[in-house]
């Protein structure tokens, strides 16, 4: 049985009994910090927490890690809620193509993009695919990630969807930390349907959707709604036919433009909207009231110049709001939370309370982890963070490209 004891605590960060499942509107601002603290961990469940002050010391030190950690925080492990983590090679010559001035969409229209990460995924053998996904997630842990949403979508045929799911649900068995799967067949229409949208989506539904079922490769299904892409009525038929079978919708929607998807999604209580960089009063009027939580990629308007979310718009109209990285080859090749806590604070205009709240509580429950995760309260198996030693907590969104995160306890 293995038991740790972190002693010293210079701060532990959102901890404490009966927190809320979400933080939105003002409440953002509000993040829980015990000084001078210990936290105990038994086989990954937290045993106990308080003050030094109140440390009753130890009976019994068998098996027992004691981690001295003064002059740093502890925190839960970040939660990152929407990711491409499988996929085949990186993508750097569009990096250049947009250097030299051309846009994702002109990119993508030439054949770039989406379809040639789908091209080179066809090429790869589920066991390749396998093992650098797992050399990604190591490196996704030391960075402070404790769960994981994985989406599909670079395969866009029956067979290579269906191997992108597989080596999910393989990730899922193998790996540490908690690992959520996405089917995002609807993530572009590969070159042979570009004018049969029908049959592409009756392949989705008809062919796909039943080897997904039969497999359970998928707690979600996800869509691309965006011109060039998946229009909102399309986007709803593929959902309606993911429900059927049990998956939750979570959605790519108005990067580029607001074109209704919001409110479809809403509609069909999806569990995220994601992206967001596009925003109507349509949108925020669909939004009041839901369930469905508002996931922002700051990381991916930093590496394609498009427009970042509007998060302060969003958390004024009493909404919620999670961070997530969007790691995939083509808009966003870095996995690291902790710049995108940087981005959301500098670009975004989010304190640093209210972004860490947005990785953590809130990005906890865009993937239906909130039980587990998010919090560090008595009984759950919250992955922890400890950082290294830092003067304060908002030292790491300022000083950013650090690596400040010393150890996860997942």
């Amino acid at each position: 049985m293995a038991k740790i004891l972190i002693k010293n605590i210079k701060g532990l960060v959102q901890y404490g009994e009966n927190l809320p499942v979400v933080r939105k509107g003002k409440e953002m601002k509000e993040l829980p910090i015990l000084e001078n603290a210990f936290l105990a961990l038994e086989d990954g469940v937290i045993m106990a927490y308080g003050a030094m002050s109140d440390w009753g010391g130890i009976t019994d030190w068998r098996d027992l890690e004691v981690i001295d950690a003064e002059g740093k925080y502890v925190l839960p492990a970040f939660c990152d809620s929407h990711t491409h983590t499988v996929f085949a090679k990186s993508r750097e010559e569009e990096f250049v193509d947009r250097i030299n001035g051309l846009s994702y969409e002109e990119i993508a229209i030439k054949g770039g993009g989406i379809l040639n990460s789908a091209r080179r995924l066809a090429e790869m053998s589920e066991d390749e695919l396998f093992e650098q996904a797992l050399e990604r997630i190591e490196r996704l842990m030391s960075y402070g990630t404790g769960a994981l949403e994985i989406k599909s979508g670079y395969g866009l045929s029956v067979e290579a969807e269906i191997k992108m799911l597989r080596v999910i649900k393989r990730l899922k068995a193998e790996c540490a930390i908690e690992i959520k799967a996405t089917f995002l067949g609807a993530h572009a229409f590969p070159p042979e349907y570009k004018e049969n949208h029908r049959g592409y989506i009756d392949l989705i539904i008809n062919e796909m959707l039943p080897i997904i079922k039969e497999e359970g490769l998928a707690d979600y299904i996800d869509a691309f709604c965006e011109r060039n892409y998946f229009s909102v009525e399309e986007m709803a038929e593929i959902l309606e036919a993911g429900i059927t079978i049990g998956l939750k919708p979570k959605v790519h929607v108005n990067q580029f433009s607001a074109m209704g998807g919001i409110g479809k999604a809403v509609e069909l209580n999806a569990l995220s909207v994601d992206h967001l960089e596009e925003l109507s009063e349509d949108d925020i009027e669909a939004l009041k009231g839901s369930s469905t939580m508002c996931t922002i990629l700051p990381s991916c308007s930093h590496f394609l110049s498009i427009p970042f979310g509007d998060a302060r718009r969003l958390m004024e109209n009493d909404l919620p709001v999670a961070l997530a990285s969007d790691f995939n080859p083509g808009s966003t090749p870095s996995g690291n939370l902790s710049f995108v806590w940087s981005l959301a604070c500098v670009k975004m205009k989010m304190t640093p309370e209210e972004a860490l709240n947005a990785l953590t509580i809130n990005a906890a429950y865009a993937m239906e982890l909130s039980d587990s995760h998010g919090t560090i309260s008595l009984g759950k198996k919250t992955p922890i963070i400890i950082t290294k030693q830092i003067p304060s907590l908002a030292y790491i969104p300022y000083s950013f490209g650090d690596q400040l995160i010393e150890r996860l306890i997942s």
